[in-house]
């Protein structure tokens, strides 16, 4: 569900006619619905409420300042993958103490950050990166948490670039080696291992997959407690599917009924790191026609956007619902709805069915408010644009639009 409607056939965000936002600031640009984003974070806190957890905004999927503080003035904490992303956690008032820091490759410098500033725990994702944060809190005299991130090798049905819970990929331990992590602990004297993390993958639709990995990573406790080995927080990661096109994803509430009666049984502190689920219904990209093109073969509509600022249906071939912002009653032809990048990935969709547009039209890329502006670059130096966010009547904007100066910061002339 969001709050982006028509209205006497305008397209409305909460209370604010979408054109008169675009007349404002200018095309392309990202719009947020506040009552959305929370509706969704109050969604996961009610139906999880029995167990109260630890419930960590991922911020990969939407880093906007103004974004993470309104989920952090709700009551949540933040899941991050880098120094930078803990620094703008800390600016939104985030409390260290429900910040926990996943990511492969963690460098000294990020380990050291996020030490000083007190996080909850690491996610640790191999012996070596354990070691290395054992190195660090040694030199820094500090003693730290860490839960062991576990690869259960369980499917999931979800794009392979986003499946991160089989041993063919990169993330996570295995079982075996996970056991003589925990059994050898006496060799990280600086890192208190009290803690087991998973996270299966993103998009995931339906509660099976996490059903499934749960119960395994459960039992693995089970025997980790039986050998002495003792465990305070299960991170039970993210990865909750929403609608894009035809999904029927599984709602806060029924993940909750599936799942809530295993983790309570555990008696341990429980962690969640919803990203997508929160953010993704949340947000659209508008953009706007700059031509319509017919060449005997096939119809395009050529956008201000491109690929550098939505790179989701190039990179992962994503559907997004594309709509006019105006809605009209003529009849809909197939259109493929492209950018103006210098590649023939720089599309939004591929023959899909639309009523007729004009040049100066606008149309809504809808559900973009995850893995939007966060992955967008500034490919043929191409500023990024502006984010702008709702709530009621009102709007502002949260991140103004790049300059060439700001693409030009830090560039030098060679003068040989």
């Amino acid at each position: 569900m969001h709050d982006f409607e028509f209205k006497r056939g305008k397209l409305y965000c909460e209370g604010v006619k979408v054109s008169s936002i675009a007349k404002r600031v200018g095309t392309p640009f990202y719009l947020y619905s506040y009552k959305t984003l929370a509706d969704h974070f109050l969604k996961i806190k009610k139906a999880f409420a029995k167990l109260d957890p630890i419930i960590c905004f991922a911020m990969k999927s939407n880093g906007n300042l103004s974004i993470v503080k309104s989920l952090v003035d709700l009551g949540a904490g933040i899941d991050i993958v880098s120094i930078g992303e803990l620094g703008k956690a800390l600016l939104a008032g985030a409390d260290p103490k429900k910040i926990v820091f996943a990511s492969v490759g963690k460098t000294e410098e990020e380990i050291t950050f996020a030490i000083e500033t007190g996080i909850l725990l690491f996610n640790v994702e191999s012996e070596p990166e354990l070691a290395e944060i054992n190195r660090i809190a040694i030199k820094m005299n500090r003693k730290v948490q860490a839960a062991l991130r576990i690869n259960p090798d369980v499917p999931a049905p979800t794009h392979e670039y986003t499946n991160t819970g089989s041993l063919k990929k990169k993330f996570g331990i295995d079982l075996r080696t996970t056991r003589e992590i925990f059994k050898a602990q006496k060799k990280y004297s600086h890192v208190k291992i009290n803690g087991v993390h998973i996270h299966i993958g993103s998009q995931i639709t339906t509660g099976t997959p996490f059903v499934g990995a749960i119960k395994k990573v459960i039992a693995f406790i089970e025997e980790l407690r039986a050998e002495g080995i003792k465990i305070e927080y299960l991170d039970i990661g993210g990865g909750l599917g929403i609608i894009y096109k035809d999904e029927n994803p599984q709602t806060a509430q029924q993940f909750a009924d599936r799942v809530v009666p295993l983790l309570e049984k555990t008696g341990l502190k429980i962690i969640m790191e919803p990203g997508r689920f929160i953010v993704g219904n949340a947000g659209i990209f508008v953009t706007k026609v700059l031509y319509v093109k017919d060449n005997g073969v096939k119809k395009f509509v050529i956008v201000d956007g491109g690929m550098n600022d939505l790179i989701r249906p190039m990179l992962y071939d994503a559907y997004h619902e594309i709509l006019p912002v105006k809605q009209t009653t003529s009849v809909k032809q197939k259109f493929d709805v492209v950018g103006p990048i210098c590649e023939s990935g720089d599309f939004f969709a591929h023959d899909r069915l639309l009523a007729k547009v004009e040049k100066g039209d606008l149309l809504a890329v809808m559900s973009a408010g995850a893995y939007g502006y966060v992955m967008s670059s500034n490919y043929n130096v191409r500023p990024r644009v502006p984010e702008v966010m709702v709530k009621g009547n009102k709007f502002k904007i949260v991140k103004k639009r790049e300059t060439f100066k700001d693409l030009m910061r830090g560039e030098k002339l060679l003068s040989w």
